[in-house]
């Protein structure tokens, strides 16, 4: 089994550590690194790690391609993306000390009905080599909410399991196209019900919801609280060590990253759980996306506890 990742709007993510941001004065910076991103890319990056070799797609500015190819090429991650005239844009992520992070998102490139059309046609000729499509990330300028639920839509319906992990306007329409798993935070789920979320039991009812809608799977990721795994039958919670938070850049999509791999590997949901919780407990701990430390892994899988998650008498 394969996985193809999706990228509508990659970034060349500029992220700045520094102690503290002071708005309005020259701020000095400890350190920074400018590298290929993108949601969908940096997933694909850690299953990379994981010794798999994924698919990627979605679109690149030709202008600045270099260190998107130059990543593709040195994790072995087959490299399907359509090539629009322009630069991919860059986005500014401010890390301070105490974890706090602050980003600066530019629009993106301009995707014309031609260029959607021909993403289209791409992702047909690769229709028999990849089982998961993970979507992940915002839409770009030219891409609209209805475009992706339909795009969703129809891959669910050729049998592929769909994963979509965004938020905003575009997690309301891709529900809507049913993917099979999606992976919101608690603020992202709560701007999606337009309610506060307190507790198991509201976040529970909230999520069943979601599932009786036809989505079999949610992840969230509740910060420090650790991330809730709701199945079609079962639940589980992963708590999580305290930890120094260098940068948020990267937590998530190692966490989906993660899940997808233990899927692929045949892992026990306790089991994938932990290791999926590992990488993104060890993602805030670094600057930069991927498995830098195979030994600090396995440091924090070991911290990581799971438990069944029992809800009204089931779990």
């Amino acid at each position: 089994m394969s996985v193809l990742t999706l990228t509508l709007n990659p970034a060349l993510d500029l992220t700045v550590s520094l102690p503290q941001l002071n708005a309005g004065q020259v701020n000095i910076a400890s350190a920074g690194q400018l590298g290929a991103a993108g949601k969908g890319i940096n997933v694909a990056r850690v299953l990379a790690d994981l010794g798999h070799r994924p698919y990627v797609s979605g679109f690149l500015g030709l202008d600045n391609d270099a260190s998107f190819r130059t990543l593709f090429d040195r994790y072995g991650i087959y490299d399907d993306v359509v090539r629009l005239p322009g630069s991919t844009r860059i986005n500014v992520k401010v890390s301070e000390t105490g974890g706090r992070v602050t980003d600066i998102n530019l629009p993106g490139l301009k995707v014309g009905k031609g260029d959607w059309a021909r993403l289209l046609a791409r992702l047909e000729t690769l229709a028999g080599r990849f089982d998961y499509l993970i979507v992940a990330g915002s839409l770009p300028p030219g891409v609209s909410p209805a475009q992706l639920e339909g795009m969703l839509e129809m891959w669910r319906d050729r049998g592929k399991r769909v994963w979509l992990d965004t938020s905003g306007e575009a997690l309301s329409a891709g529900i809507r196209g049913m993917p099979e798993l999606i992976k919101p935070n608690l603020a992202e789920l709560e701007e999606l019900t337009g309610s506060a979320i307190n507790g198991e039991q509201a976040l529970a009812g909230c999520v069943g919801q979601l599932q009786q809608s036809g989505i079999a799977q949610v992840v969230v990721s509740a910060g420090a609280g650790g991330v809730y795994w709701f199945g079609p039958e079962r639940h589980w919670r992963a708590h999580v060590p305290a930890v120094e938070v260098i940068s948020t850049v990267g937590a998530g999509d190692s966490l989906v990253a993660g899940l997808c791999a233990g899927m692929l590997e045949g892992l026990s949901a306790p089991d994938n759980l932990r290791r999926a919780v590992a990488l993104s407990l060890m993602a805030v701990t670094q600057v930069g996306v991927g498995i830098y430390c195979r030994k600090t892994l396995e440091v924090f899988q070991q911290k990581i506890h799971i438990e069944p998650l029992v809800l009204g008498g089931a779990q």
